[in-house]
Parts: C-alpha cells; sequence; structure tokens
C-alpha cells in the first residue's frame, strides 16, 4: 500500500478572459466588464456580476478607443450601441491610463524575448514569408 504524501494546498484558480481589443488573455479581476442588460443597454459592469451578455476590456485607453473604432464591442455584446451608452464608454475610456511597453508582453518573457530579439538582429515586429506561414519547404 502506497503512503500518502502531503503535497500542499492546491494553487487558487484564477479565471482568465480576453480583452475583445487587443485579444491578449488576462485574470478576469484585471480587466473591465461590459454588460448588454436584458432591457438592451450597454452598461460598464465593475462588480462583474450584472445579468445579461458580457464582454471584457483591458484598463488602458488604447483598447477602449479601438473597442469602440472598429465596433468590436457591438460584435462581442451581439448589438449596437446606442450614442449615449457610446458616449458613456468614451468618457470612461478617456479616463483610463495609456498602456504601458511593458503590457505587450508576459511578465516572464518581458526582457528575455526583448534581448533575444536583439540579439538575433529581429525586431519581433516583422511578418512571416509566405512559404513560411503556410510550412513550404524552400526547393
Amino acid at each position: 500500500m502506497k503512503a500518502k504524501t502531503n503535497k500542499g494546498p492546491r494553487p487558487k484558480h484564477v479565471p482568465q478572459r480576453t480583452c475583445v481589443a487587443c485579444r491578449q488573455v488576462n485574470a478576469k479581476r484585471g480587466l473591465v466588464r461590459i454588460v448588454r442588460t436584458p432591457q438592451g443597454t450597454v452598461e460598464i459592469d465593475e462588480t462583474g456580476k450584472k445579468s445579461g451578455r458580457g464582454a471584457y476590456l483591458c484598463r488602458a485607453r488604447e483598447c477602449w478607443e479601438l473597442a469602440l473604432k472598429k465596433k468590436a464591442l457591438e460584435y462581442a455584446l451581439k448589438t449596437a450601441i446606442s450614442l449615449e451608452d457610446k458616449a458613456t464608454l468614451q468618457a470612461y475610456g478617456a479616463a483610463q491610463p495609456p498602456r504601458m511597453a511593458s503590457d505587450y508582453l508576459p511578465a516572464d518573457e518581458g526582457a528575455e524575448a526583448v534581448g533575444a530579439a536583439a540579439a538575433g538582429g529581429q525586431d519581433g515586429l516583422s511578418a512571416p514569408t509566405p512559404q513560411a506561414s503556410r510550412g513550404r519547404k524552400e526547393v
């Protein structure tokens, strides 16, 4: 018979959500929920508990501007956003801080990825060649 080993407490599960603007996955608490209520209005849900269809945005001004410009919120909420609701969302988004450069990379990959790209002569922003993206080998 095997003896039980005490492995310690299990780490707590942290719910993950995706920002509809930048498509970055983050902890649910680090994002702002926007909800389409059963009455059809679009509201900011600070508590994350209002009933209705929800979508998430980062706490960065650029994400709010992009989501409203590209209609990512309308697509995610499956509804048209009224002018007064859009004005409320724009005002809330304008009050958010701008995105920091370190927000674009995960914390554990930040320095290593930038250093590796610089050492290899890559800027990390160039698009792959068509052959490489299709998995073809050069002949």
